[in-house]
């Protein structure tokens, strides 16, 4: 039994018919060059043989005096979990992503685990799919990545590898559940101080961005966004778009104009957006926000990566791509020299006090006048080389994540080998015609190639 933290409590609370509270990841495979034509359904045939589901997948969630624990299911019943399905004719990409579009809209069902696994065959050029979701309380996006790399292999000759539901548990250096409850409590007394000790800081930042905010219109739009149709109430209806890029392209552009990938990723988000909308007659005459997690590692830190959340204005309302890019670099970097000199406590409460009005009238919808940011533009790395699973190369992988209530849209994108995965989803209702963004993301990153002269 492990009782789930106030965070994993707070994705079951925010969940509705309307907002699913569950993160996936698609996947494209090539067949073996040697796999005979009924590959895939050995290949399905293979995973039911895994019948030992290891933690989190054999966690079900339960109630011990009123508190959310998760608790071994005794009775896991995995066809319920695992499924091999078949795109109906003629098995295109488009096939396939109205397949995650209708699968990524259903809830999970709370009294089992809450994962599924669909092993998609009937796709053309010798290739599969596989799509995977789990709930947002059971793992987050950086888990579930390191759980899809732990699958995969850089040998293709590499066979019998399990499935995620069955990877070998890692071995922890705890021992015993009294003693991690101790240490939980010493944790959590430790971690007070230091974010007692965080406050004269986080104050004197917070003062200074408020005073910015006076002085510069660019400031005071951060803590203003406009209103815009991807703030809206939304129904349970998902649409996914996904498509990938040439890495090699976009650190072109890095180079021409000298930022980083993430700057010009965003500002391809950002050209899309504002094609979309101005294509719907829906574009704000202030600039969108977008609130963009970044790693904030210091070169000559010991410890792992930093990670903060950074309001980018988006300049949407600047027609020319070029300096949108330069606009979105240049308030990249002044965020990130803001969080130079906070330690990572201090980053976290004054993230935690600059988004406090947002996430009020995210989980209420009462105050309309703070909508901090619009959308979200999330980059989470993946392998840098290619990847096989019991021989077959992994062509792509694309993440599915979450909208919600006022956030209507989510652009999330990973890295994989030499190319730049988007999965963009969103309410199927609010925003009709979804994929076409996918066509304003290519334009945003020829734009900007042209304009360098590429």
């Amino acid at each position: 039994m492990k009782p789930l933290s106030p965070t994993d409590q707070l994705f079951l609370w925010l969940e509705k018919r309307q907002q699913p509270m569950h993160v996936g990841g698609l996947q494209l495979f090539s067949f073996p060059e040697d796999a005979p034509d009924d590959y895939v359904a050995r290949l399905a045939d293979q995973l039911r043989e895994h019948t030992l589901v290891t933690p989190p997948f054999n966690q079900r969630l339960d109630y011990r005096f009123g508190q959310p624990v998760w608790v071994e299911d005794e009775h896991l019943d995995l066809e319920h979990h695992f499924r091999f399905e078949a795109l109906p004719t003629p098995g295109r990409i488009r096939e396939l992503l109205t397949f995650i579009s209708a699968e990524h809209s259903h809830l999970m069902d709370r009294e089992r685990p809450m994962w599924e696994v669909h092993l998609i065959e009937g796709l053309g050029e010798r290739q599969f799919a596989l799509y995977t979701k789990v709930h947002h309380s059971l793992v987050d996006g950086v888990s579930a990545m390191r759980m899809v790399t732990r699958t995969l292999s850089e040998d293709p000759e590499q066979r019998g590898m399990p499935p995620i539901w069955a990877l070998p548990p890692r071995v922890r250096s705890e021992s015993g559940e009294g003693a991690s409850l101790w240490r939980s409590v010493g944790h959590l007394l430790g971690e007070s101080g230091k974010q007692l000790g965080t406050i004269p800081t986080v104050a004197r930042e917070l003062l200074r961005t408020v005073n910015e905010a006076r002085k510069d219109p660019a400031y005071h739009s951060i803590f203003h966004a406009p209103r815009s149709v991807l703030n809206q109430r939304i129904t349970g209806s998902r649409r996914f778009a996904a498509q990938s890029f040439c890495l090699k392209r976009i650190k072109a552009v890095c180079q021409a104009y000298g930022t980083t990938v993430n700057d010009v990723v965003t500002a391809m988000c950002a050209t899309a957006l504002r094609g979309y909308l101005m294509n719907q007659e829906a574009l704000p005459a202030k600039p969108l926000i977008a609130m963009v997690p970044v790693s904030l590692r210091r070169d000559d830190s010991s410890g792992g990566n930093q990670v903060g959340v950074i309001l980018a204005n988006l300049h949407t309302d600047e027609p020319d791509p070029a300096e949108r890019l330069v606009k979105i670099h240049q308030g990249m970097q002044e965020a990130k020299e803001r969080y130079a000199h906070m330690s990572p406590e201090e980053i976290i409460n004054y993230t935690a006090l600059t988004l406090a009005p947002a996430a009020f009238h995210l989980l209420t919808g009462m105050a309309p006048n703070w909508q901090t940011f619009n959308v979200v533009i999330s980059n989470v790395p993946g392998p840098g080389e290619t990847r096989y699973w019991n021989g077959a190369k992994m062509e792509g992988m694309y993440p599915v994540s979450i909208a919600m209530d006022r956030l209507a849209l989510n652009m999330t994108l990973t890295s994989y080998n030499d190319q730049v995965e988007f999965g963009l989803i969103g309410c199927r209702r609010t925003l009709p015609s979804l994929q076409r963004m996918l066509d304003y993301l290519d334009e945003g990153l020829a734009e900007l190639e042209a304009a360098a002269g590429l």
